[in-house]
């Protein structure tokens, strides 16, 4: 059976875990975190002590991955995590869909969950710098990276228009936003990039 896998990624705090979860509910498709499997499944190389996080074994999870979507009686499958695509070999992806979020909106989101300092300042700069879109680019082609402006969207109406790409009623595409322009021209650029 051939399988689609779809990957969610983007910055942390852009809604990733929501989007992957109601989407693979309404495709009724098995669902993979990348955090949850590699503490699940002991995949995790190290910590990061200085940002609070975990440091995955890249060739460890990708293995998992493949025996997953193989194994799977789903015929799709839904992987979320900011590197996703680091693990998941490309080979089995059929989509990449970078979530992208105003800085602003977004950094009130980070302050909710917690983030300050210094892990707050690296995430907001990733996600200015379009980190996890070159990194997909970087992997796959562009047909299959399709970048999503969610800002201000509810996770419905982003499902939806990821829904609405995997039916082939609306294109998928890059460059849909330029956060440093916009940040440049409403003067906070340097307020932003503070790393």
């Amino acid at each position: 059976m051939s399988k689609r896998v779809i990957l969610v990624t983007g910055t942390p705090c852009v809604g990733k875990t929501s989007v992957a979860r109601l989407l693979a509910s309404k495709l009724d498709a098995f669902y993979v975190n990348l955090t949850e499997l590699a503490l699940h499944e002991n995949l995790v190389s190290s910590k990061d002590k200085e940002r609070g996080s975990i440091i995955v074994d890249e060739n460890r999870m990708r293995g998992k991955i493949r025996e997953i979507v193989e194994k799977c009686d789903k015929s799709e499958v839904i992987v979320d995590g900011h590197y996703a695509v680091s693990v998941v070999p490309k080979e089995l992806t059929t989509y990449v869909f970078v979530l992208r979020r105003d800085p602003v909106e977004l950094r009130k989101f980070m302050e909710q969950c917690g983030f300050s300092g210094r892990k707050l300042w690296e995430n907001l700069a990733s996600e200015i710098l379009d980190v996890c879109l070159c990194d997909a680019l970087n992997v796959y082609e562009n047909g299959k990276v399709c970048e999503l402006d969610v800002s201000g969207k509810s996770v419905e109406e982003i499902v939806d228009e990821v829904l609405d790409i995997l039916n082939g009623s609306k294109e998928c595409g890059v460059g849909v936003v330029d956060w440093l322009g916009k940040l440049e021209n409403e003067g906070l650029l340097e307020e932003f990039l503070r790393i």
